[in-house]
């Protein structure tokens, strides 16, 4: 993968946009638009969006358990599991 191959100028994409949202699509690789010279923007396909925000949500998430282990606001594994257990022996 050479990713000066999915860098363009905004005047390309003005006048290959059908192409390039079909590359993204095909290929999964966002494409980097650039203006005078400066990235302005970055052109991804939905599955890759989505599986990016997923991930980002993920390591959020992560880094809170993280931060909450660092504090000590824990709760013992075994206080948990009987919790549970009562929570669905009542239903």
């Amino acid at each position: 993968m050479n990713i000066t191959n999915d860098i363009k100028p905004v005047s390309y994409f003005k006048s290959h946009t059908a192409d390039m949202l079909k590359q993204i699509n095909e290929t999964h690789r966002p494409v980097i638009i650039t203006q005078n010279g400066e990235v302005k923007g970055v052109l991804q396909d939905p599955r890759s969006y989505e599986n990016m925000k997923n991930a980002f949500g993920i390591i959020k998430l992560i880094s809170m358990g993280e931060e909450d282990i660092r504090k000590g606001d824990t709760i013992p594994q075994d206080e948990i599991f009987d919790t549970l257990e009562k929570m669905l022996s009542n239903k």
